[in-house]
């Protein structure tokens, strides 16, 4: 290993975030390009600068470089769930959150990296793993997020099976929309996702998640 090289061990916990991102977007672009089988673990760490050695001492295979690009997607669709707050509904939070998004000029653009690997999880196992892992990171987030909403435990049955449900509708619907981007669709022709997806949860859940609560 090179003296400029990263080493994992001794530096901060967001600095190896920081590093981890950096590999997945490459691994993410690689993928896209030149696809999953024909991409090696040294062209990723090449397009990176380090050692094939060290790129394998933040993942654990090939196809779970991208784990922290999807990772982070769902981790922002989570904190903003965690604002929602209990008298607005579910729509009405989805649209106000993406008309200030629409304002930030930073934030316009779709994530590619995001959209390219959920697109391709359709067809590489590799890939479908990581897409299902971040998934079932969201299901577990949402599992907290309706039990305080409907004041019942994290334990109860009836939560789980709102947060399943919710999560399905949230991944078919990304998927879909992943893949109509990808085929060239205009972003603004899909203004009516979001509330396409809060419906969806509500009907999902029979109801249960998506109205206002009481505060």
């Amino acid at each position: 290993m090179t003296k400029n090289e990263h080493r994992p061990g001794g530096m901060s916990e967001q600095r190896q975030r920081r590093i981890r991102l950096e590999i997945s977007r490459e691994a993410a672009r690689l993928f896209w390009e030149q696809g999953v089988a024909a991409t090696t673990g040294e062209q990723i760490a090449a397009a990176v600068g380090l050692s094939v050695r060290t790129l394998w001492r933040y993942f654990r295979n090939k196809g779970s470089c991208v784990e922290p690009v999807l990772a982070q997607d769902g981790e922002e669709f989570v904190a903003l769930l965690r604002r929602w707050p209990r008298d607005v509904s579910l729509e009405d939070h989805l649209v106000e959150w993406a008309k200030n998004r629409t304002k930030d000029s930073d934030q316009q653009s779709f994530d590619e990296a995001v959209i390219k690997m959920t697109v391709l999880a359709e067809k590489e196992p590799d890939l479908r793993t990581a897409w299902l892992m971040t998934n079932d990171q969201i299901e577990r987030a949402l599992v907290d997020i309706i039990a305080d909403r409907l004041r019942r435990s994290p334990d109860d049955l009836e939560v789980r099976l709102h947060a399943a449900a919710a999560t399905a509708v949230v991944r078919v619907i990304s998927e879909d929309v992943s893949a109509a981007l990808m085929a060239g669709a205009d972003p603004t022709s899909l203004g009516n996702t979001l509330r396409q997806m809060a419906r969806a949860v509500h009907t999902a859940t029979g109801g249960a998640v998506g109205d206002p609560v009481d505060p």
